[in-house]
């Protein structure tokens, strides 16, 4: 099938598969945007950041983060009230220029893919 065949509305089969990842990251928890690309073993974390600019917003996005732990510029308190209401750890900022808001703590938040682990599946 070519992609002029293909309907108006249907995603690159890249980023259905990012998208079906960041689905299946259980509340609570986050990956990386390298972490997705390693998971899918295809692309890297800029073409994961990128289908998650572009379709990202009918999936958990907030999920899907920096590796840093910082929240998504320009949606930080959306992300906050997300990560409060499904209990993603996190740790307050330490210095001034960080705005004062708190990023994930990657340590006890990030999670490995292994759904068996998290009894999801």
């Amino acid at each position: 099938m070519s992609e002029e065949s293909l309907p108006a509305d249907a995603l690159p089969e890249y980023a259905e598969r990012v998208l079906d990842v960041a689905e299946r990251i259980p509340p609570g928890h986050v990956m990386t945007y390298g972490d997705v690309a390693e998971w899918l073993e295809e692309g890297g974390p800029r073409q994961v950041g990128r289908v998650m600019a572009l379709y990202g917003g009918a999936v958990p996005w907030w999920r899907v983060i920096r590796a840093d732990g910082v929240l998504l510029p320009g949606h930080e308190l959306e992300a906050l009230a997300h990560y409060r209401e499904e209990g993603t750890p996190l740790r307050e900022a330490g210095r001034a220029s960080e705005g004062h808001l708190p990023r994930v703590d990657m340590r006890r938040a990030r999670w490995d893919g292994d759904e068996r682990a998290d009894g999801h599946i």
